[in-house]
């Protein structure tokens, strides 16, 4: 899809910065699987993660992360679904991970990244991308706050566990679900994290204008951070080439090739998001070999409250 909008997801089809939107979809596809069973909780999970992200949801501070926003979340989670959708077609019934592993899997999804949105009583921090680092056992925290308002206190554990197939805080061999088919949902929840982003159509400018920042109000950026930091956007965006490289690692090797589940859901069309993953590693190439960052012109949707003020970024000493 060439001509998407910088809004929408790898179709055009879904507006992933609407909460309603991707709900919508992802309720559509979770009823085509699962017919006989009610998508309230579903339903719920969206309003709540909605509010959560727009500073609504009592406790907490609105989004304060411009990379890891509500747009990034919901896309995740949309992709998520496909995932699962894509393996229910290619198994049996056995083999099936189910109603209520779906419904597992679709919040953890829309909860993944909650673990950037701070207390409201946080005087410690001043923006959520502090929390870099330890956000998903933040969010696995919160998960465990939340789940039982919606009636599945019984799976905390499991969606903690979940969460941790986004992050590196565990290696995924060491995260301890000893289930197949949820470790299999792990896999795809971790699978839909790394196409959702590098599959987005402004991912190279996030990078540069937002996920930078990001690194510098957690240390990240700092030369003193493991793997040397990095002093600048323009290094960062150097540096993206080795994330492709090792994204592809993981969906292969740790993920299992999950991604292929895709293929099925795109019988038609091929898989969408490798293909969108593809053309931005194909361009960032061209970026790099020009050494003109102003190739990079799109203007990515904000989601943010408008009085989320900006992370300030600094130069690293070298």
């Amino acid at each position: 899809m060439l001509n998407r909008r910088s809004t929408h997801d790898v179709t055009d089809s879904v507006n992933v910065t609407e909460a309603a939107d991707v709900c919508r979809e992802v309720c559509r596809l979770y009823a085509d699987l699962y017919p006989d069973i009610s998508t309230a909780t579903l339903e719920q999970a969206f309003e709540d993660m909605e509010r959560l992200f727009r500073g609504q949801y009592r406790g907490y501070l609105a989004c304060e992360a411009p990379y890891h926003d509500l747009q990034h979340s919901l896309d995740v989670t949309l992709t998520m679904m496909r995932l699962i959708h894509g393996h229910e077609q290619a198994h049996a019934r056995d083999g099936r991970i189910g109603h209520l592993g779906a419904l597992l899997g679709v919040i953890s999804a829309l909860f993944h990244d909650s673990g950037y949105i701070r207390r409201w009583n946080d005087h410690r921090h001043a923006n959520g991308s502090e929390y870099t680092s330890t956000h998903v056992s933040r969010g696995g925290r919160f998960l465990g706050e939340y789940l039982p308002t919606v009636g599945l206190g019984h799976a905390v554990p499991i969606c903690s566990h979940m969460l941790h197939f986004t992050g590196y805080e565990i290696p995924v061999q060491r995260i301890p679900l000893d289930d197949a088919k949820l470790r299999r949902l792990g896999k795809m929840m971790g699978t839909a994290d790394l196409l959702a982003q590098m599959s987005d159509r402004c991912y190279l400018e996030k990078c540069r204008d937002r996920l930078y920042p990001e690194f510098v109000a957690s240390g990240v950026a700092s030369t003193d951070a493991p793997g040397g930091g990095y002093q600048s956007a323009e290094a960062l965006l150097k540096k993206t080439p080795l994330f492709f490289n090792h994204a592809q690692q993981r969906l292969h090797i740790d993920f299992k090739d999950m991604y292929q589940h895709l293929e099925t859901f795109f019988a038609d069309t091929g898989d969408l998001y490798m293909a969108a993953v593809m053309r931005n590693n194909s361009y960032l190439a061209r970026v790099l070999e020009s050494d003109d960052l102003a190739m990079l012109r799109r203007v990515p949707p904000w989601t943010l409250n408008r009085d989320i003020p900006p992370i300030k970024t600094t130069p690293c000493a070298k």
